[in-house]
């Protein structure tokens, strides 16, 4: 979800990473490391607001202590969202529908020779790649 990052006391450093770098940063759960991605950094101050839109990969460190908070809003239809997941984290739902269509795609090219996985898993990555020439 975006959110709004309002800096009430201390201070706090904040690292952002543009949603067009996802291919360059190395995903672990909900945790990113970045390789050769475009790195924006600041630091927030008592009063300072940071907007983070959605899909930005942030992470933040506490450089003393201090109180932030962050509202979260959607842009999404209400029935996008995982329920269960308040703040946003998760992948809409459709998305995570999609991804696990993909790995069960891949988990079927497991059954045939290799020869044939590479000529359609090249198929699948022309279509993925038509796909996205479609949003850009």
């Amino acid at each position: 979800m975006d959110n709004l990052l309002a800096q009430v006391t201390g201070t706090k450093r904040v690292v952002l990473y543009s949603p067009q770098d996802a291919l360059h940063l190395y995903l672990s759960g909900d945790k990113s490391e970045f390789v050769r991605a475009k790195r924006y950094e600041c630091v927030l101050e008592p009063g300072d607001l940071l907007f983070i839109p959605a899909l930005w990969f942030h992470n933040t460190l506490a450089l003393q202590f201090g109180v932030g908070v962050n509202i979260f809003w959607r842009h999404l239809p209400a029935d996008s969202y995982d329920k269960k997941d308040p703040y946003g984290n998760k992948d809409p739902v459709a998305a995570t529908r999609a991804l696990q269509a993909l790995e069960r795609a891949l988990h079927t090219l497991d059954e045939l020779p290799a020869e044939y996985r590479d000529f359609y898993g090249r198929r699948m990555i022309q279509r993925i790649h038509a796909v996205g020439k479609n949003f850009q």
